[in-house]
């Protein structure tokens, strides 16, 4: 038919991760900041818990960090994802959408690619925000206290 638009499929449902642009892959961040959260792995059985301290580096307001092009240089533990390193960061939240992705599962209804609002995120409760402090103001001996159990719930 003449003059009929078709809806083009997001991108995120048609390209692969390693095929898309760099635009392309920052927007898959959903600003959830858990993965800016101070993590700690029992040496025995290699589970990683959450703690509710996150990165110096994060503004826990917009959970975002603020200094992005720097941050592997500052924090030498941070990590760069990457579609070539994803299988080995099994500790990425359940929510995650480059997670999410790489194990062939839809993006949530929140996120702001689905919803179309930067709130959404927050809105729905998965972020960090108003539930983290700075590693500042942690002793790191104080981090076994600080784990928690983060409700991310992936089911919508």
């Amino acid at each position: 038919m003449a003059g009929k638009k078709t809806a083009q499929a997001p991108f995120w449902k048609t390209k692969s991760l390693a095929d898309m642009t760099s635009a392309e892959w920052e927007s898959l961040c959903d600003n959830c900041a858990l993965c800016c959260l101070n993590k700690v792995e029992d040496i025995e059985s290699h589970e990683v818990h959450y703690t509710d301290v996150v990165c110096r580096y994060l503004d826990s307001d917009k959970c975002r960090c603020t200094a992005y092009t720097d941050r592997t240089r500052l924090v030498p533990t941070c990590v760069k994802l990457t579609p070539q390193n994803l299988d080995q960061l099994p500790w990425m939240p359940p929510t995650c959408a480059y997670r999410l992705l790489f194990e062939s599962k839809p993006l949530p209804d929140w996120h702001p690619l689905v919803s179309g609002s930067d709130s959404s995120v927050h809105e729905a409760g998965i972020s960090v925000r108003g539930r983290c402090i700075s590693e500042e103001f942690v002793h790191e001996d104080d981090l076994l206290q600080r784990i928690l159990e983060w409700d991310t719930d992936d089911s919508d």
